[in-house]
């Protein structure tokens, strides 16, 4: 698709008076039309003041003259008619230098035309550099994501794309990590609870119930050794255990007597019971139950210390090992209690102890375990910000590890576009110096050939050819480079008409555009004229348009549309503001199909908010292409315009009104009351739409509608009650829908078809 070419002003954005945010991208020539009112001398003054403006790449607005014919100047410049600065234009006379001159700015033109290119490729390289990193951003966001939630504390601060990528890039030396080593060490640094917790405690050797002589005895049948015949009967009846515990349960209340047959025991009976168990006897019982004691107390105690290690642990510890182990221990330190209980009971039993002295050594490496990890925990405790530190080090150095690939690819690419662009840069620069050169040299060609009488010859001449013959200007006598208007008679011209001193300061518009009114430098010029032909009669307006249309011609020469009649490309941007719709189409004439270098476009302002619209649409012929329009065909295909614009009620009924008392009654001959009976009476169907039911009413709003259209038409004392009736409703589709309704019903639909643009179907 052809594209527009954009000239020294590439943007305006306006925010004064009724605009808010309105962006204008304008070509080399742009035509602004627009009724009184609606903004166009905001569009100016903008222009003039430099506010909002974008200037190609490499220039400022002090880099040209920047001219605006307005009511601004023609009220700064003609307060007085006798000190008009003078305008110094180029002399025809020194063609030599005239020559050279021309040749010297033909090449000022070629050089900056190529650092425009210069500096669009520059552009294009830094929008590449611009995909590069996005591509590079976003592939690092991708891959590294599930890392990054892991460790969020670790990563913040680089929560967008760019200052992740940022924070990738400024690793000096990528390194993998173990992440599970890592996120140990996270969760302790970057726990804002994270606190110091006290070590195991292990059983402190060997418990000494293992050394008593109690303890060999468990497997090991313990008996007398008494060879009295009781004792051997006792012996032989193996019931040893059941004498000495029968006796000492029974022998403190037995009187004397057997606890079983009641017979009187003999008198040496407790000399033969102690007799069956002798002395080595009784040493093992004893040695059996102070075992059993040992036992007891040490490891309820091993137990007790060991559980009290349960108390308040490290969160992250893992115990379930551990608490395993202690329930082992527990259950067999009870049994083996109960077996010892029995042994004690039974000393001719042979008990064997469950093993607890492997499970307190498995026990006991457990606590090693646990105890490292804790004390860990505590190292980073203590050192807190410094593991933070190594924590955050270690983890970036890790994820620029796992983007080792997308950086050296990020670098190697952003190096080769960088260094492409700098070489665009260098050739923008070195052409800008070469420009600056050639505009020295053209300076001090101007300033032997610039005058400023050429300038009052040209105006005086263009004054007499169009009729104003009662006044001209002349150099002022005395004053360096200062003009005066001056009647016939000598005086001072005073009392001008406004057409008059409009079209003197046309003129003298004209030659500044044309020459400088500093006789040291002649820059090139943005030409900015806003509704020039006010008051003017036709001839001055025809004239004026004239010059317009050379300038046109100069401004196109800058986009290679040359013209053998009218040289130069001193105005490197021109534009036109008008409400006047001859004016316009004077100066618009063979203008709307060169798309590229000219804009149209309609300045409107409705509801008090301004806008401006670019007029361009998709060609008929080349449906891929678009094309200009000209929005000022006729007053009346304007105010087809306005129509489909319009989007509010009072100004919309205003231009209907016109369009209908134009075509009907001025074209076709209608007379209002005849229009109204033609619409409302023969074609009353057509505006009344029936109830859904019998017993719906029917809605008469478009008939209603459309009596309040004709009938503020047709009253020749302006608003009648019709129109505060149309204005109740406020719905502009229906407004526009009954006004259409209105040629239908007097059969000229295919006029409103071809005024609204509207292809017929077939």
């Amino acid at each position: 698709m052809t594209e527009k070419m954009k000239s020294v002003i590439r943007e305006i954005t306006l925010n004064e008076a009724t605009f808010h945010g309105q962006v204008i991208e304008p070509t080399y020539v742009n035509f602004f039309y627009g009724r009184n009112g609606a903004g166009k001398s905001t569009v100016a003054r903008a222009i003039e003041h430099n506010d909002g403006l974008e200037w190609q790449n490499g220039h400022v607005a002090d880099d040209f003259d920047v001219l605006v014919y307005s009511q601004d100047f023609i009220n700064r410049n003609f307060a007085t008619y006798g000190n008009l600065r003078g305008v110094f234009t180029i002399s025809e006379t020194n063609i030599e230098i005239q020559k050279q001159v021309e040749e010297k700015s033909n090449q000022k033109n070629e050089l900056e035309a190529k650092a425009g290119n210069y500096t669009e490729e520059k552009t294009k390289k830094d929008g590449e550099q611009f995909v590069i990193r996005k591509t590079f951003e976003d592939g690092c966001w991708k891959k590294t994501r599930d890392i990054c939630d892991t460790f969020k504390d670790a990563v913040k601060g680089t929560g967008t794309k760019k200052l992740f990528a940022d924070a990738v890039l400024s690793v000096k030396t990528p390194k993998e990590y173990n992440l599970e080593a890592l996120a140990k060490l996270y969760h302790v640094a970057y726990n804002s609870k994270a606190r110091t917790y006290n070590l195991f405690s292990r059983v402190s050797g060997a418990p000494s119930y293992g050394k008593l002589p109690g303890h060999d005895l468990m497997d090991k049948i313990v008996v007398s050794s008494s060879k009295t015949p009781f004792a051997k009967f006792i012996k032989a009846l193996n019931a040893s255990d059941w004498v000495r515990q029968g006796h000492q349960h029974y022998s403190k209340d037995a009187a004397g007597r057997c606890p079983y047959c009641q017979q009187k025991l003999p008198a040496n009976f407790e000399s033969e019971i102690a007799a069956c168990f002798d002395e080595e006897y009784q040493q093992d019982i004893s040695e059996i139950t102070r075992f059993q004691s040992v036992y007891t107390r040490e490891t309820s105690a091993i137990i007790e210390k060991l559980k009290l290690n349960l108390d308040d642990t490290m969160p992250t510890l893992d115990l379930a090992e551990y608490q395993n182990k202690l329930k082992l221990l527990e259950s067999n330190v009870k049994i083996n209690e109960q077996r010892i209980a029995e042994k004690a009971k039974e000393p001719t039993s042979v008990v064997s102890l469950e093993d607890i002295d492997s499970l307190l050594i498995d026990i006991g490496q457990l606590i090693d375990e646990i105890n490292k990890k804790i004390k860990a925990n505590n190292d980073v405790v203590g050192t807190r910000q410094q593991k933070k530190e190594e924590c955050k080090n270690a983890l970036w150095s890790h994820i620029a590890f796992l983007l080792q690939e997308e950086i050296s690819s990020y670098k190697t690419s952003t190096t080769k576009v960088k260094n492409e662009a700098e070489e665009f840069k260098n050739k923008v620069v070195q052409a800008h110096k070469d420009v600056m050169v050639l505009s020295k040299d053209i300076t001090e060609l101007n300033k032997q050939v610039v005058n400023t009488k050429a300038a009052v010859d040209s105006i005086n001449d263009l004054l007499r050819d169009s009729g104003f013959q009662g006044f001209s200007l002349r150099e002022k006598k005395g004053v360096q480079n200062v003009y005066e208007v001056i009647r016939e008679d000598g005086s001072i011209a005073e009392n001008l008409s406004e057409g008059e001193r409009n079209f003197i300061a046309f003129l003298y518009f004209y030659h500044m555009v044309k020459g400088s009114r500093n006789s040291d430098v002649v820059k090139d010029k943005v030409v900015v004229i806003d509704d020039p032909v006010s008051s003017m009669d036709s001839s001055a307006l025809f004239i004026v348009s004239a010059i317009v249309r050379e300038m046109i011609t100069i401004c196109n020469n800058n986009a290679q549309i040359k013209d053998d009649d009218i040289k130069g490309t001193y105005i490197k941007q021109l534009f036109v503001l008008t409400h006047n719709v001859y004016f316009h189409k004077e100066v618009t004439y063979h203008q709307v199909q060169r798309y590229r270098n000219v804009s149209f476009y309609v300045i409107q302002k409705v509801d008090n908010v301004s806008t401006v619209k670019l007029c361009e649409r998709q060609c008929s012929e080349v449906p891929s292409e678009m094309e200009n329009y000209n929005p000022v065909q006729s007053s009346y295909a304007a105010l087809w315009n306005e129509l489909k614009e319009l989007d509010s009620p009072i100004p919309l009924l205003n231009v209907m009104r016109r369009i209908l008392e134009y075509y009907f009654m001025q074209l076709y001959g209608y007379e209002g009351d005849d229009l109204r009976k033609r619409v409302l009476e023969d074609n009353k169907p057509s505006f009344i739409v029936p109830g859904a039911t019998e017993d719906d009413k029917p809605d008469n709003t478009k008939y209603n509608l459309a009596s309040a259209m004709l009938s503020y038409i047709s009253n020749p004392n302006g608003i009648s009650d019709g129109l505060n009736f149309t204005e109740d409703y406020a719905n502009v589709d229906q407004y526009k829908e009954t006004f259409r309704e209105i040629f239908y019903a007097l059969h000229q639909e295919q006029h409103y078809k071809m005024m609204m643009g509207i292809q017929d179907d077939d």
